[in-house]
């Protein structure tokens, strides 16, 4: 798998009180090409209306959208694919479930990880906190750009890097290997969200 764009959008408020529709929508017109929905904490209906608005929005843009953990949501709105944790449904089901067509994501959290979670059937890996990080509640240890420039070379998936990344330091994540930055505090929490996406992204290249 190719991914395709260099910066992988979470569309998540956090404590911001923003709709995560119009934060899709801003990120779009910023130049987003690949979102993430992440609503950890809203009802299943209520999830599969706003990812199905998300998906309207993405296939207008000629931009894809993953869905945070449920596979039920992304089928029902016809989402490019999911995103799984460590505790989530593991990929071999997942893959039963979505078909070969859909990406399958998996997050990893130490270089362990990572390279246990490599041949395992996910089209992408995401490895973090690299930097200490605001959007989540119980992160992990922070692991910072030198693992990820150690582990790369014996991963044979795209690496997304994810947790704490910032305009001041992606461009340095990017050059210890990464595939893809993943952001979401620095973008989510930005008083311009269109200009801080098309910012990251042309810092990206």
């Amino acid at each position: 798998m190719i991914l395709p764009a260099r910066v992988y959008f979470i569309v998540d408020p956090l404590d911001t009180g923003r709709d995560p529709v119009e934060l899709a929508s801003a990120m779009l017109a910023g130049g987003a090409r690949l979102l993430q929905l992440r609503l950890k904490q809203r009802p299943s209906g209520e999830l599969v209306a706003i990812a199905r608005r998300l998906r309207e929005l993405t296939a207008a843009a000629g931009a894809h959208l993953i869905v945070n953990d449920r596979i039920d949501v992304a089928l029902a709105a016809e989402a490019d694919g999911v995103h799984l944790g460590q505790d989530d449904v593991p990929v071999a089901v997942a893959r039963e479930m979505l078909g070969p067509a859909r990406w399958i994501g998996f997050s990893t959290h130490s270089e362990a990880q990572l390279e246990a979670a490599s041949g395992l059937g996910a089209d992408y890996l995401s490895l973090g906190p690299i930097f200490a990080t605001t959007s989540k509640g119980a992160a992990d240890p922070v692991i910072g750009p030198d693992v990820l420039r150690a582990a790369r070379p014996r991963i044979t998936e795209p690496v997304v890097a994810i947790g704490g990344i910032t305009a001041a330091t992606a461009r340095e994540v990017l050059d210890a290997g990464a595939d893809a930055i993943s952001v979401i505090a620095a973008v989510v929490r930005a008083p311009d969200v269109a200009r801080a996406t098309a910012e990251l992204l042309a810092l990206a290249g």
